[in-house]
């Protein structure tokens, strides 16, 4: 499907009062991250709501106020004279873009919504070759279709926000738009996290070793360039509870979660697609929340990254001969591992680095590089936990709200069905070659 865009405006948005002019500290969890942008994109459709408002003004308006509260967010990134490959932010008020555009296309040609290259071009591409001191911290694009639905493609700087921080902003930003309340603010000083005192725990640097390759190849420049396809799968909440009910099998304590399982059923389906043999390693990597496991707590509405990479590793073949409990036993105790010991011993090791952009996909000129998770690998994002949904500016809410086409081999999304009647949708993306063995598997083997 190739979906035509026309750009009609590109408006930029200040906020609506005056913040601080300062250059706002960076802690050692955001400056590991990516200078790229999240992407998401919601799909609303025709209604005579829609049609009797105006969308851009609404959304300009609505986000000048939002970004009053959330001033970072119109500020622009600088390499930090301190080097390293550390940057700092400059919040100077120099905006966010809303690109306002139109297509032939209409809501339901997208179908089921899986994120293929169609959804690429509702969503703002930014051309990381750019000095990242023009790159804006947040890119809108809204665009209207020829059935009077509209899709709201938004990216966000991994720098200045994980998942939950982002949907913070957008929550408020929407209340502005319905003129409703109460206001949430952002608790926006990142320096909470960190401890004057040399944390007890010594973090081992062993976790954030390069995931393993295939056996027989020294690196993984092979896996790299083949072709990938992507799969936007449905698993119904019995299908979910049968996969809980066999890990729970294992389970001599508490029973593993409808993540576990989910996540673990994954982990077992792709090794047995790509076809590894017995003895290859294999990782399993997602990210954990640490607001909660800091002592004291972060605060609730604490705006920034409070995530910490986690790896569960096996080998392929202990992972399919064993039970999908022993997977999920696996994945919690990497999980389990999360404690405000090791995240004060992680962000520490982190501040003590030479040099940061070890840890980033691209390089400081915008060129990709940095460890593959592909096969024999796998990255697991889950938006299980989150307040996704009623995203509502003023119009109703999301008929669709999903990743954009950002996938690489191995990449997936575990999200849960926006009616909330405990169904997952998995967007995964996988080498062609290995997809058609991984979509039998994950129906025939729950």
């Amino acid at each position: 499907m190739v979906v035509l865009v026309t750009l009609k405006a590109t408006h930029m948005v200040r906020p609506a009062e005056p913040g601080p002019n300062e250059i706002m500290y960076l802690n050692s969890c955001d400056q590991i991250k990516d200078i790229t942008h999240t992407p998401t994109i919601y799909f609303y459709p025709h209604s005579s709501t829609l049609e009797s408002v105006n969308v851009v003004s609404i959304l300009k308006d609505s986000l000048g106020k939002a970004l009053a509260l959330f001033y970072p967010l119109s500020g622009r990134l600088n390499w930090s004279e301190e080097g390293g490959s550390r940057v700092e932010l400059h919040c100077n008020a120099k905006g966010v873009p809303i690109y306002e555009a139109e297509s032939d296309s209409a809501v339901e040609d997208f179908g089921d919504f899986t994120p293929t290259k169609a959804i690429q071009a509702l969503i703002p591409s930014v051309d990381y070759t750019t000095p990242i001191d023009e790159i804006p911290m947040v890119i809108v694009q809204v665009t209207r279709f020829r059935c009077g639905g509209v899709s709201i493609g938004l990216g966000i700087s991994h720098v200045m926000a994980d998942g939950p921080s982002a949907l913070h902003f957008i929550n408020e930003w929407t209340k502005f738009a319905r003129e409703t309340g109460p206001v949430v603010p952002p608790f926006l000083d990142r320096k909470i996290m960190e401890s004057a005192q040399k944390p007890k725990f010594k973090f081992d640097p062993a976790v954030l070793r390069p995931p393993p390759t295939l056996l027989g190849q020294e690196n993984s420049l092979d896996q790299r360039t083949k072709p990938i396809a992507v799969a936007f799968l449905c698993l119904s909440k019995i299908q979910i509870e049968k996969l809980r009910n066999k890990a729970n099998l294992d389970s001599a304590g508490r029973g593993f979660s409808r993540f576990e399982a989910v996540a673990a059923h994954i982990w077992r389906c792709t090794s047995k697609a790509r076809g590894h043999v017995a003895d290859q390693q294999t990782s399993l990597h997602f990210v954990a929340d640490f607001r909660n496991k800091l002592q004291p707590p972060l605060p609730q509405n604490y705006f920034g990254n409070a995530l910490i990479r986690v790896e569960a590793t096996d080998k392929s073949g202990n992972l399919l001969t064993n039970s999908i409990g022993t997977a999920c036993k696996k994945i919690r105790e990497s999980v389990e591992k999360v404690t405000d010991d090791t995240v004060r011993g992680y962000l520490d090791f982190l501040k003590e680095l030479p040099d940061v952009g070890r840890f980033r996909s691209l390089d400081n000129n915008g060129r990709p590089k940095g460890d593959f998770y592909g096969n024999p690998n796998l990255a697991i994002i889950s938006w299980t936990g989150l307040p996704l949904f009623g995203a509502d500016f003023g119009w109703g809410n999301e008929i669709h709200l999903g990743p954009g086409p950002m996938g690489f081999d191995g990449k997936t999304f575990i999200i849960p069905d926006r009616e909330g009647n405990g169904s997952f949708n998995v967007a995964i993306w996988l080498q062609e070659e290995n997809m058609g063995a991984f979509k039998a598997c994950f129906y025939n083997d729950i």
